[in-house]
């Protein structure tokens, strides 16, 4: 595994659980692709605008993520696996997976799925 791309990866993944970088449209339009889309925890199915267009709110995630892994599909294609731990007023755990694609401009979310842990 190539410790930058850890790096690099784990901050991008991070950045979307932190508020001032979570909700600032300018920086999700840069690492959002644009066939963004996500399976919610919830089971919803999210598209890119409907991901940058969530209104700002408080984001209480246990960080660093949890058992974090990547999982290279090719030269340009990550897998990122890991668990979240948030409070919305009780503490919900997920399995959550990423598919980051490298670009000539930098790392891009494609896909990402959040699923409950019992």
């Amino acid at each position: 595994m190539n410790e930058t791309d850890t790096k690099n990866l784990q901050a991008l993944e991070e950045s979307l659980w932190r508020a001032e970088t979570r909700f600032d449209r300018d920086y999700l339009n840069k690492i959002l692709a644009e066939d963004f889309f996500e399976f919610g925890r919830s089971g919803r199915i999210y598209s890119r605008e409907e991901s940058i267009s969530v209104p700002p709110q408080e984001i209480d995630a246990k960080l660093p993520l949890m058992n974090f892994r990547l999982h290279y599909l090719d030269a340009a294609n990550v897998l990122v696996t890991y668990v979240s731990e948030v409070k919305y007023g009780k503490v919900e755990r997920a399995n959550r997976s990423s598919i980051w694609t490298k670009t000539p401009e930098g790392w891009r979310i494609r896909f990402h799925q959040g699923t409950p842990v019992p």
